[in-house]
């Protein structure tokens, strides 16, 4: 089954990927992660993003689009990446949510992926 794991970060992780003083931990801690992901062969897909200022918000009301700069939620963490893994089973997908370096100052997110459509 292929499960999506969404990791979010606060602001003060968003920055610390070009903080001269923290970036290389920063990159470091995911670098690990990543490559362990990798080494296991079940990455089906994903991708870090940029920081939620470079985001575009898009809604369409009464048939007129409306574009917004920015995220569309205003919280205290913002999505900043995913893996489309292919696992056997949700504790499986939880463990390796657990050991992204975003569970230990943010959150992660876990869903099963939808099949695809016929």
């Amino acid at each position: 089954m292929h499960y999506m794991i969404a990791f979010y970060e606060t602001d003060e992780q968003f920055k610390e990927r070009t903080d001269p003083a923290k970036s290389q931990a920063y990159w470091g801690a995911w670098g690990a992660y990543i490559k362990a992901l990798y080494e296991t062969g079940k990455v089906v897909s994903g991708a870090g993003l940029q920081p939620p200022t470079t985001a575009t918000t898009v809604r369409v009301r009464k048939g007129e689009r409306i574009v917004q700069d920015g995220p569309f939620a205003d919280t205290k963490e913002q999505l900043a990446g995913f893996f489309v893994l292919d696992l056997p089973d949700l504790d499986a997908a939880l463990g390796w949510a657990a050991r992204s370096p975003a569970a230990a100052a943010a959150s992660v997110e876990v869903r099963p992926v939808l099949p695809p459509m016929s």
